[in-house]
């Protein structure tokens, strides 16, 4: 049997209109904020504030920051400025050991042996594209 795949699952359906569920919610609600807000205020005040939730709502619905909705950015904003954050930076120095190593052979291959990590031999290796051995540094281009 076969059976179809879903595509686009990143995108919202567009259920109201051409508006997703939380845009509709976004715009019913600052609709509604600017309603309750007029009947319960002078108006001069009432601008002010409407003026306020006006762009919110707004930039709720439709408006992203790298990708990701508004609400996102209000939340990491809001747990930014709560919560208390202690950086400390405090500079190491730290020894690094270099030994050349030249194979036997006819390769004149300079091999930085870095005490750090075999991991960065191996990465340093792959990018000159040497056949070389992390473990035992033996190999190279020209060995037969």
């Amino acid at each position: 049997m076969k059976y179809q795949v879903p595509q686009f699952i990143e995108i919202e359906d567009k259920i109201i209109g051409p508006f997703t569920i939380k845009q509709f919610t976004y715009l019913v609600g600052g609709a509604g904020m600017c309603f309750i807000i007029y009947t319960f205020l002078p108006f001069y005040v009432a601008l002010l504030f409407i003026a306020l939730v006006i762009p919110l709502s707004l930039a709720l619905a439709f408006h992203k920051i790298n990708n990701k909705p508004f609400i996102d950015f209000l939340e990491a904003a809001f747990f930014f400025y709560t919560k208390q954050n202690l950086y400390i930076w405090k500079k190491e120095e730290r020894k690094v050991e270099k030994s050349t190593v030249v194979d036997k052979a006819d390769s004149q291959v300079y091999v930085p042996r870095l005490s750090d990590s075999k991991l960065k031999e191996l990465s340093w290796s792959l990018d000159i594209n040497e056949n070389l051995n992390p473990l035992t540094g033996e190999g190279g281009k020209n060995t037969k």
